[in-house]
Formats: C-alpha cells, structure tokens, sequence
C-alpha cells in the first residue's frame, strides 16, 4: 500500500498550559499531569505497530515521545519542522494580558489573519508550509507503515485542516487536548486524509480539571 499511516499526538500538559499562557517555541517541560498523561498515552499505544517516532525538539514533546519509545526501545527522532508556531515577542504572555494591551493582535489571532505574524514570530501562512512539508517528509520515509508524530497543537491543527479540507481561516470546531492520539492516512498523490481525531479514552481516569484544549497553546 502507497500510503503511510500516522499517529499524531499532542504533548502532555504543561503549568504554562493551566496558566494559559503562550508557549511558542519557548521549551518548556511537562508537569506532573503532563508525564501521567505521557505514560498513559504510550500504554494505549502498546498494542500498535510503529515504524518509526518523531517529535518536535522542545521538551514537552521530546519527553512525551521517550515515554512511547520506552515502552518498546524505539528511539526519538527529533525534528525542529515540528515545533509550536514562533510568537515572537508575545511568547510567555498570557492572552489576557495582550488583549489588556494590544487588542489588535488577539484580533488578528481570533480572525486567523492568514498573513499576520506577532513581531519576530510565525505567520499562520508560514506555519502551515513548514508543518504541511514536515510532515509529508516524514510520512513518505515510511510508506505502508505507520508512524508516531509527537507535537502541539498549532502543528495538529494545520494537519487536520490539510487532512479534512478545512480552510486556514475557518474557526475551529474540533478538540485538541493534551494527550490526545488523531490518526491521519498520507499518500503520495492523495497527499493527507483524516482516519480519526480526539481519541481521549486512554485519559479517563483524569485529574478532574480535565485536559487542556489547544488554546492555551
């Protein structure tokens, strides 16, 4: 079969996710929650074939990835394609804190502004080439297998529009919590097709707060 199944997943829970405030690409570990969450995600796993394991080179990937890689030796490959969207000077900052001083900037960011990118950062335009190329890359080193592809969730949410051609602008509709496994098929001339999204069943037994969605990046 000319085509590569993938396994994407967002990374486990970090105090900067319950703060809601912006990530980026600034490399910031996992909290507790955040490893439970790891481990229970690479115990759903267990019973899938994986040919191969990637994640972005931040941490709380990185380490999301080594708890599936060692429950089965498999090893990390570590790829900077697959970080969290760049936000310049606003990483660090919580929402609430720009939209108290530039209103202009969370409008564009709630619009989806494809073309606008924070002082220093990443359009949504830019993102969505490098993601879309990433992972194509990936996918294709293994046709007919299947892969693990560990991010966040800026990156899962282009896969999912490439996946089921949605538009870069539309709002979203769709979950994106920590932890949680999405599976997409990629071919070569059908390039990215969505299988499944949001499997959370492997959280169940959750802190009751409950999984962070992608907003809080």
């Amino acid at each position: 079969m000319h085509a590569t199944r993938i396994l994407a997943i967002r990374h486990g829970e970090t105090a900067w996710n319950r703060d809601a405030r912006i990530q980026g690409q600034l490399d910031i570990g996992l909290n507790d929650t955040g490893r439970w969450q790891a481990q229970r995600v690479a115990q759903a796993l267990d019973g899938e074939a994986i040919d191969a394991l990637y994640a972005s080179d931040l941490a709380r990937a990185r380490d999301t990835a080594a708890a599936i890689g060692q429950r089965r030796t498999l090893s990390v490959q570590l790829h900077p394609g697959l970080r969290e969207r760049h936000f310049g000077i606003f990483q660090g900052r919580t929402w609430r804190e720009l939209e108290a001083e530039h209103p202009d900037v969370v409008q564009a960011w709630k619009t989806r502004v494809p073309d606008y990118a924070p002082p220093g950062g990443e359009s949504l335009l830019a993102l969505r080439t490098r993601v879309e190329q990433t992972l194509a890359e990936l996918a294709a080193r293994h046709l007919g297998g299947q892969i693990v592809v560990v991010a966040h969730g800026g990156v899962l949410d282009i896969l999912y529009r490439a996946a089921a051609r949605v538009d870069l602008q539309a709002p979203r509709a769709w979950a994106m919590g920590n932890a949680a496994i999405h599976r997409v098929l990629w071919s070569p001339d059908g390039g990215f097709a969505l299988l499944s999204w949001g499997d959370t069943r492997h959280l169940e037994e959750a802190e009751e707060a409950g999984p962070l969605d992608e907003a809080a990046q």
